[in-house]
């Protein structure tokens, strides 16, 4: 196990010194690295990453969509989708998480990392599918979760709990048809039945 393992603050001064004003922010909380770049350095900082020599994530072992709309405050100046990626390497034994905001709300799009990490593929499918963030350079970005018809991105803040549409088999088609939701939306609340002297409590 090599010191930067060990020492996050000290892998934090390494990967600032590799990035330099390519990073927006580098902060160190809960012993775990979070780098935040720019939407027009994000592959060419990922690319410093992973053939950096004092870095060296060789290995991308997730990736996903994060909608900020309820908080603003996510440390992208207000955007609203963000992509988070988590990097290993196995060489030097440490970790980073690397975050990029969408710098269009109404069409958020970032560079794809597949060229860099294969295993990203089908992670940012499923942040295309849930959050609608486009990833340019993916060469095959289609649902891959939600149906072929599916209307919206069901992770987003703004996505109605029951969704936009339902389906049915219809038998006089004789076939599965999309329609609108027809459940009335309602709060249950549970049914709580308080025994005497339960747990022992007066």
């Amino acid at each position: 196990m090599t010191d930067i393992a060990i020492h996050p603050e000290r892998l934090k001064d390494t990967i600032a010194s590799v990035l330099g004003d390519k990073a927006r922010s580098i902060s160190v909380r809960l012993g775990e690295v979070t780098v935040v770049v720019a939407a027009a350095d994000y592959l060419e900082v990922a690319r410093q990453l992973r053939d950096g020599p004092e870095c060296r994530f060789e290995q991308l072992i997730d990736l996903c969509g994060v909608d900020y709309s309820e908080y603003r405050n996510g440390g992208g100046g207000g955007a609203r989708f963000c992509v988070t990626l988590h990097l290993l390497s196995v060489s030097l034994n440490q970790r980073v998480r690397l975050k990029v905001f969408a710098p269009d709300d109404d069409l958020p799009l970032v560079a794809s990392v597949t060229g860099l990490w294969s295993a990203a593929n089908w992670f940012e499918r499923e942040a295309f599918d849930l959050f609608g963030i486009v990833f340019e350079g993916h060469e095959d970005l289609r649902r891959i979760l939600t149906d072929y018809g599916f209307i919206g991105h069901p992770f987003r803040k703004d996505f109605p709990m029951l969704g936009h549409v339902e389906m049915r088999y219809d038998a006089e088609r004789k076939r599965v048809i999309y329609q609108p939701v027809t459940i009335e939306p309602r709060e249950i609340t549970p049914r709580i039945i308080r025994e005497d002297n339960y747990g022992g409590l007066h």
